[in-house]
């Protein structure tokens, strides 16, 4: 017997879930909406005054009584509204009110509500106690979606952001990145702060007190913030993870003016990283508001007599006092994790899987003995930086539109939501997931909640099949084979995601159970199960409200971290000790103040997160058992990234203390196994592999343990339906879970439907398919993106690491770009040329060869750009059957000065080293010795030649990485299915070009524009039907003293760009976007002739960089759909004999025809990110005095052109210094259609001691001394339109 009732409450975004166990241990469940309200539809009405409904006959009397009842009409307009004045038993249950008018008749629809929340309504229904009447002692867990809402829809609570001075518009920067490469409108996440105050205080990267507060100024300053209306702060200054100090005195002031909403980021998260840390702490202060009056609300309602606990997004219990915005964001998720890892166990399962099917998507994560945490990541478009269990999630759920977009099908990201809901709802709405279950009979009519529509469902079927029929594919197929087709589609994109979370971190799905959980999982976890070779599936009793089981089941848990960033060694572990002594101690009394004693207290989790020195990111390592960090280390690494580095030293980033504290959870009762076959009573016909299958219907409260059944079978339960698929059997085990066991093929499910299964039995994967289209689109993508994250995590480079200057590729076995993930666009079209060439230079390339190349003048970008190509073999045949290739900015590869961006190279030999063609590996034989040679040979050797040969061996990683994936996808596959859905996505992408250019009037469109010395680039197009010509001629000479010539290669990376960025949707990107486009391209500065020896070649640097982005100003400008943007890179260099550093800076994107430019963004050619500016100072001999977005830059109009940026550093030790600019000339940003020129750039330098700046061209090479202070002001974007008009 337990003391007393215990509640576990999940409140999402649309229903609430209770589980309630008694003082005896009996579980009830209760499902709510979370608004609180309680839908009902009139049976009958009495006299005129009182109303029926058998559906709330559970209710006991006098439930209702004071409760408000609003009436709709059927298109959803209030009726009538009024007060329950008493609600009685007498069947069916009756409502009495005043009086009702004439229109509340049978039939129409009504809600209820008392005025609680969605959780104490569910504690009111499960005890019978009406409304209003207090509670007995009680605890209630909860998880929330509150802090999740506000944060998506922007609800939170007025929150002001308070930084150094110079740092305000430091989160509106960011990373300076765009979140979507192709939108010429670029939308950055809102933000969700109102107002910035900056403070005159500065800490050093090592947190030595540069400059101290003056107290009385805060103060001023925090009491007129504070007569604005602010309700919350945000305190983030720099290098506060060092030295919090600041922080506390900006607290202690804000305090005493009155503010009692205060989030600190020293206490918050002490980590490196203003940006991430400054993001968490507005987050924080953002929510805390919201959630505090949340809580209250819920205490206040549920009286003195309950304890109140709140779950966090890592999956630990926190009583409701401590509860904060930041640990909220997966507060409901996390119940679902931990249900999931529970039931599992419970069933004998050490290892699991979580697939949680909901309305609008899927979560999965992985269970392994311990619950895999990240401690950053992004929630709508937020960095937070704070324990989350890792919870991948994909836009497929049972509310996923359905549709075809005139080449292939598409399930989501689109969802239907509540209203209208799904076709079968009978309101209107669209094709959904849930409907084509319906159709294919998955889903039983007779046991759903309320009556669907089937017949909208094939109406709308039907109609897809005439599109399709009638698209340039010409394919008849059937509705039948149309809702298979989509049931593949949305299982791709959850087998994916689940391959993220187990394969790409090393680990064999085969060797987990699948648990499936929420209200759509159940219908599709056997396909998903037999796709990965998982060979059991598990579904719990309360499978449809896992989450709210999940809460009641969590311990527990509180964290600590603080930076360290030393270098790892045994004396520095044994300085350590303190640190986690002391780090213990709050986690520790946090968790007694929860009233866990210490014989439930585990003994406390310490963990480092660690690195390569010279990497940027990291692992956490649990204190090993035999203390051999590095040894866990690289076991770990290796099982992620495929090798280890065993000569190179480790740096301890963070330590990290988890303490838990154990719940009393009573087990669930066993019921004896009898072992027994069933047949079912009822049969349904149900559609599986585009057959009609007479199927067994169970329904869940019909079966006992010991019960076995084979499939096709169909359980019915309240909160959702599992399908148990043919070729699997069924079990019920001791506690009422379903164990679903068959034998996986591990393979697709090509051989088990077909859009036209009338006529054929198989789907024929070589033919041409709107389903296999958009399922090798996702299988393709995948893998290029897999290899951009090997790349990133196993490279040294800043430049790789964080500024993400690189880009991953697949291509047919001719050089063909088969699909590019979305990196740099520079890129995109380039490498297609330089692995067309290592064929042509090399046409027996062998198997286990690997190639690597930056030579500008066969494919590739510039110098600097080092591209690896491999080839992918058939293992038997050994006959070429694909190449993957990854394209890397290496930060140093020689030249006349250091980071190998010379402003004033004269020729291609002053540039750097060099690589025609150099072949690393033959036959697997490694070649390393010989490429360094080549690196640090001739007159301008590479400077850092180990940093090249370190991520070149990352760029070798990635594109194994990409070969395995192939070599998987052909197995799973067969060559021949993948070789032709290579040539179908190609011929799609083409399609969809046509269509997109078939929409521009035919005519001629041109535009020059000018670089600073002058030179002209000149376009015109010819649009003729759905062609293009695209012809530079009249474009300026070769450059014979400037290095801002360009080539092929890179213009065709800007011609694909634009007219890829004309397609407004998401379209694999491959070579068939330029197949309908010819481009004529004369000798010019934008395709210098080549020569044997690099002296005797042009300069080329500048043009990947800077004549890149005036070309693609030039083609949208000439098409009339954007205004010019910065139209440079702003490339800043600087670094001494032992290092270099290398920087673009963003700039103010250009207005289009339906919005205003974007402000402090990277736009068109390149989508780098800037390194933060504490990983800077703490790294170089630097100092960022501003970082702020240079407001009014951008060109007047209609539409305003964005703003560009301000960047003042100042250096502190003598370097050399190169800065490679645009738009300091003659010619700014232009406007279109009437709209204003942006601003143009500006670079000055303030020696030290002097009085005024110099001002330095946009070209500029010097060296600099301590003190010296570069100002770089970035050019803003064009206007669009009058702004009259």
């Amino acid at each position: 017997m337990l003391d007393r009732w215990e509640f576990w409450i999940d409140v999402g975004g649309t229903f609430t879930d209770c589980v309630a166990r008694s003082p005896r241990g009996e579980l009830t469940t209760v499902k709510l909406l979370s608004s609180g309200l309680t839908k009902g539809r009139v049976h009958s009405v009495h006299d005129g005054k009182s109303i029926s409904d058998p559906a709330f006959s559970a209710d006991p009397p006098g439930f209702w009584d004071g409760a408000s009842i609003r009436f709709f009409s059927s298109d959803g307009e209030t009726l009538w509204q009024t007060q329950i004045e008493k609600s009685r038993e007498s069947p069916p249950t009756t409502l009495l009110c005043e009086s009702l008018p004439d229109s509340i008749q049978s039939g129409v629809n009504f809600e209820l509500d008392t005025g609680e929340e969605a959780p104490v309504l569910a504690i009111h229904k499960v005890l019978g106690l009406k409304p209003g009447v207090s509670f007995p002692e009680m605890t209630v867990k909860l998880g929330t979606t509150r802090g999740t809402n506000a944060l998506l829809t922007r609800t939170g609570a007025r929150t002001a952001f308070v930084t150094t001075r110079g740092f305000a518009d430091v989160l509106l920067i960011a990373n300076q990145d765009r979140p979507r490469l192709f939108d010429l409108a670029i939308q950055k996440p809102e933000p969700l702060f109102e107002s910035i105050l900056e403070i005159d205080a500065r800490m050093d990267a090592h947190g030595n007190e540069l400059t101290a507060p003056d107290c009385d100024a805060v103060r001023h300053d925090l009491e007129k913030l504070r007569a604005t209306g602010v309700e919350s702060i945000a305190i983030c200054l720099l290098h506060a993870f060092a030295d919090g100090r600041h922080e506390r005195l900006v607290e202690d002031l804000a305090r005493q003016v009155g503010f009692t909403e205060i989030s600190t980021s020293s206490r918050l998260s002490p980590l490196i990283r203003i940006v991430s840390r400054g993001d968490t702490t507005v987050v924080d202060a953002y929510l805390n508001p919201v959630l505090r009056d949340y809580v209250q609300q819920i205490r206040r309602q549920l009286g003195d007599h309950c304890t109140l606990k709140l779950m966090t997004s890592a999956g630990g219990l926190v009583d409701a006092g401590s509860f904060v915005g930041k640990d909220s964001i997966l507060s409901g998720p996390a119940g679902g994790v931990i249900g999931f890892s529970k039931v599992a166990r419970q069933a004998g399962f050490e290892k699991s899987i979580g697939f949680d099917m909901g309305g609008t998507s899927t979560d999965v994560s992985r269970f392994d003995g311990r619950h895999e945490l990240e401690f950053e990541t992004t929630k709508a478009g937020v960095r937070i930086v704070s324990p989350m269990l890792a919870i991948e999630t994909v836009a497929a759920g049972g509310g996923s539109v359905c549709g075809f977009d005139g080449v292939k099908l598409f399930v989501g990201p689109q969802s239907a939501g509540a209203d209208p809901g799904p076709a079968c709802y009978g309101r209107g709405g669209p094709l959904t997931v849930t409907d084509v279950n319906l159709f294919l009979g998955r889903i039983l009519p007779e046991h759903f909640p309320f009556a669907l529509d089937a017949v909208a469902v094939e109406a709308k079927l039907t109609v897809l099949c005439e599109q399709v029929a009638s698209s340039p594919l010409g394919r008849a197929c059937s509705p039948v084979g149309l809702a298979e087709g989509f049931r593949e589609i949305a299982n791709a994109s959850m087998v994916r995601a689940i391959r993220k979370i187990s394969v790409a971190k090393g680990y064999d799905p085969a060797d987990y159970v699948l648990v499936t959980f929420g209200g759509a999982g159940g219908q599709h976890a056997c396909a998903i199960a037999a796709q990965l070779g998982i060979q059991r599936v598990l579904v719990h009793p309360l499978a449809g409200i896992l989450s709210a089981y999940g809460i009641g089941q969590a311990d527990v848990r509180r964290f600590a971290e603080q930076a360290v960033l030393k270098p790892l060694s045994p004396k520095r572990l044994a300085d350590l000790e303190s640190t986690f002594s002391e780090l213990e101690q709050r986690p520790l009394a946090e968790v007694r103040s929860e009233g866990i004693s210490d014989e439930r207290i585990d003994a406390p989790v310490r963990s480092l997160d660690l690195r390569y020195a010279g990497v940027e990111s990291t692992i956490n390592i649990a204190w090993p058992d035999d203390g051999d960090f590095r040894a866990a280390y690289e076991n770990q690494h290796e099982r992620l990234y495929g090798y280890r580095h065993d000569t190179r030293s480790l740096e301890i980033v963070a330590a990290r203390v988890e303490v838990t504290g154990r719940s009393t959870v009573a087990r669930e009762s066993e019921a004896e196994v009898r072992p027994r076959s069933v047949q079912a009573d009822d049969r349904s016909p149900a559609i599986f592999h585009g057959v009609a299958t007479d199927t067994a219907v169970f329904r869940r409260d019909q079966l006992r343990p010991g019960d076995s059944f084979r499939g096709p079978a169909i359980v019915c339960e309240p909160t959702s339906t599992v399908v148990i698929d043919p070729g699997f059997r069924a079990s019920i085990l001791s506690r009422g879970e379903i164990l679903i066991e068959g034998a996986p093929h591990n393979g697709s499910e090509l051989d088990g439907s077909s859009l036209n299964r009338k006529e054929t039995p198989r789907r024929d994967g070589t033919r041409s398919d709107p389903v296999l289209l958009e399922i090798f689109n996702n299988l393709f993508a995948s893998i290029a993106e897999q290899m951009g994250v090997t790349l990133q995590k196993t490279s040294l480079s800043t430049n790789v690491k964080e500024r993400l200057d690189f880009s991953c590729a697949i291509f047919t076995a001719t050089g063909d770009l088969v699909v590019n993930a979305p990196h740099i666009p520079v890129h995109l079209g380039a490498m297609g040329e330089t692995v067309r060439h290592i064929l042509a230079d090399v046409p027996d390339i062998g198997p286990g060869d690997i190639y690597v190349t930056n030579d500008p003048f066969r494919g590739g970008s510039h110098l600097p750009d080092v591209t690896v190509v491999t080839p992918v073999h058939d293992v038997v045949s050994r006959k070429l059957m694909f190449l993957v290739a990854s394209r890397a900015h290496h930060s140093e590869i020689g030249g006349i000065v250091p980071g190998s961006m010379p402003p004033f190279s004269k020729n291609l030999g002053e540039e750097g080293v060099l690589i025609r063609c150099f072949r690393l590996i033959e036959s697997g034989r490694s070649n390393d010795a010989g490429l360094r040679e080549l690196l640090s040979a001739g007159p301008h050797p590479s400077r850092s030649v180990d940093n090249n040969m370190a991520d070149i061996a990352a760029q070798v990683a990635a594109n194994n990485a990409g070969v395995n994936l192939l070599r998987d996808l052909v197995e799973r596959y067969s060559l021949s299915v993948v070789h032709a859905q290579m040539g179908h996505i190609q011929r799609a992408a083409a399609a969809k070009m046509r269509l997109a250019l078939s929409g521009i009037p035919d005519g001629f469109y041109e535009r020059t524009d000018h670089l600073d010395d002058g030179s002209p680039i000149r376009a015109s197009i010819e649009i003729r039907g759905d062609s293009a010509v695209v012809d530079f001629t009249g474009t300026g000479p070769v450059l014979t003293d400037s290095n801002l010539n360009a080539n092929r290669a890179i213009v065709t990376a800007a011609v694909l760009y634009v007219f890829r960025c004309l397609i407004d949707e998401d379209i694999p990107l491959n070579s068939g976007v330029l197949e309908p486009v010819s481009i004529n391209l004369p000798e010019c500065l934008l395709n210098p002739p080549s020569a044997k020896r690099p002296a005797d070649c042009v300069a080329i640097v500048g043009g990947n960089v800077e004549t890149s982005q005036r070309v693609v100003d030039v083609l949208l400008g000439a098409l009339g759909v954007a205004a010019a943007s910065q139209g440079t890179m702003n490339n800043l260099t600087f670094g001494d004999s032992s290092f270099g550093y290398y920087e673009t800076i963003c700039g103010g994107s250009g207005a289009t025809p339906d919005a205003p430019g974007s402000d402090a963004v990277h736009t068109h050619m390149t989508n780098t990110r800037l390194t933060d500016v504490e990983v800077i100072e703490r790294r170089y001999p630097v100092r960022i005095h501003e970082f702020s977005i240079r407001r009014g830059s951008g060109g007047a109009g209609r539409h305003r052109g964005g703003d560009g940026i301000v960047r003042r550093i100042e250096f502190l030790k003598p370097l050399s210094l190169s800065v490679l600019s645009e738009r300091r000339g003659e010619y700014a940003p232009f406007g279109l259609a009437g709209g204003r020129a942006g601003q143009r750039g500006r670079n000055a330098l303030l020696r030290a001691g002097a009085s005024e700046c110099e001002e330095l061209p946009g070209k500029v090479q010097l060296d600099v001394e301590p003190g010296d202070v570069l100002t770089i002001e970035t050019p803003g974007g064009g206007g669009f339109g009058c702004d009259h008009e």
